[in-house]
């Protein structure tokens, strides 16, 4: 792996921009992110050839934004951190957004305000309440069949079964399809942020695309029968609410549950894996959890989300020349790209004691797992806080055994930590 040298001459053992740092081992990763956090300021990392300088004009490459306090402004600064140009790695071609339409994470306002009036103005507190409900009832019915069949993967069995089934429960998707749009949503999302040969690079693209295409068509059939009819769920919300005379089309409505559906299923599910292997290597956690869970659920569920950091990293374009920090900080330029390492963030010393221990009762705990705040802060958050919630309490509560064996199955990606699969017993 490379090494990146700052302004001041001194070699940094933490390559962002190498995928050998992301074959690390999670311990190596973190301390290469601490050593990044004790320099004066943000390191550009650049990428292709030249070290990210081809010509005049913006570098490729990025700055990378380590620290909390960095990470925070950049999110609370909207307009100067654009979203517009692409917040993931790579940034999705025009092409790609002008067929399937803009996703939510990659607009800004005043056309981001706009979806995301019409989007909150959907979630209303009948619906809400309802998928509450259903949580509860969809937990139950996994510990069940765990209970029954006793199947030995808790991602397939548990973990993304769960959010899958609340979202398309809320949503209104219909029972026949769902196991071909679980396949679509896989095909979709296994792939982003992994470093892969040459000709795999080529081939899998296209089939993401073809299944996020398929996804988007069947979404798009229900949202015209919805007009037509509405229903009690949230697409029907989402096609009639009216604000300020607008509602969503049906590519706007495409964009959405794609992102509801890879981005609620996808990180509540590396969320849920993660906890239950934390608490199975941290065992007087566990017992606190077990002992008294009412008391301790809602801080297991933020130090799982700050521990494990779901959604490892999210790029911005500068729209101006920006000193971060305030008149006599680093200064990054217009055009260029600055990466919001969230996993970096959460491990922070100057924001968390021993950040790198896992603390149920870690009090207060500002992580940002959920994001940086401002306007892109998740919108599932409550959501995702529900279901593993209530999951862990229906788990513990029933199968207070229940347990991680060996360690999970990782997926390299700079992306998000994902967990491919994970034994476990009880």
């Amino acid at each position: 792996m490379g090494t990146v040298t700052d302004p001041a001459g001194v070699g940094v053992p933490a390559d962002l921009a190498d995928p050998a740092f992301w074959r690390l081992p999670a311990a190596d990763r973190a301390a290469g992110f601490a050593a990044l956090r004790r320099l004066p300021g943000p390191l550009f990392f650049g990428e292709g050839p030249a070290g990210g300088r081809a010509g005049k004009g913006p570098r490729r490459g990025f700055h990378a934004l380590v620290r909390h306090a960095d990470v925070v402004e950049a999110g609370r600064t909207p307009a100067v951190f654009l979203s517009g140009p692409g917040v993931t790695t790579p940034e999705p071609a025009r092409w790609v957004r002008l067929l399937f339409g803009d996703s939510m994470v990659n607009l800004d306002d005043p056309r981001h305000a706009q979806l995301r009036r019409i989007v909150s103005r959907a979630f209303t507190p009948r619906l809400l309440a309802r998928a509450e409900e259903d949580i509860r009832r969809v937990a139950g019915e996994l510990v069940d069949r765990v209970e029954r069949e006793r199947p030995e993967d808790f991602v397939t069995a548990v973990a993304a079964e769960l959010p899958f089934q609340v979202i398309c429960n809320m949503m209104g998707i219909p029972g026949e399809p769902r196991r071909a749009i679980l396949d679509e949503v896989n095909h979709a999302s296994e792939h982003t942020g992994v470093a892969r040969p040459l000709r795999s690079r080529i081939r899998v693209p296209g089939r993401g695309l073809r299944a996020l295409a398929r996804m988007q068509g069947m979404v798009a059939d229900l949202g015209r029968e919805r007009r037509r009819r509405p229903a009690d769920d949230l697409i029907s919300a989402l096609v009639t609410a009216d604000v300020d005379g607008r509602r969503l089309t049906g590519r706007e409505l495409g964009a959405f549950f794609s992102l509801l559906l890879v981005a609620g299923v996808e990180t509540t599910r590396n969320a849920l894996a993660h906890g239950l292997h934390l608490l199975t290597t941290h065992p007087e956690q566990r017992e606190l959890l077990v002992a008294a869970p009412e008391r301790h659920l809602a801080g297991a569920v933020d130090e799982i989300v700050r521990h494990a950091t779901p959604i490892i990293q999210f790029r911005r374009t500068l729209a101006v020349d920006h000193r971060l920090g305030g008149p006599d900080g680093p200064l990054l330029p217009a055009g260029e790209k600055a990466v919001l390492f969230f996993a970096s963030a959460n491990r922070d010393e100057a924001v968390f004691a021993d950040p790198d221990a896992f603390d149920i009762t870690r009090s207060p705990n500002p992580h940002l797992g959920f994001g940086g705040g401002g306007p892109h802060y998740c919108l599932g958050a409550h959501l995702a806080r529900q279901e593993m919630k209530v999951l862990f309490r229906e788990l513990f509560t029933r199968l207070p055994a229940a347990r991680s064996v060996g360690e999970p199955e990782l997926v390299p990606s700079n992306f998000d930590n994902r967990v491919r699969a994970l034994r476990f017993t009880f």
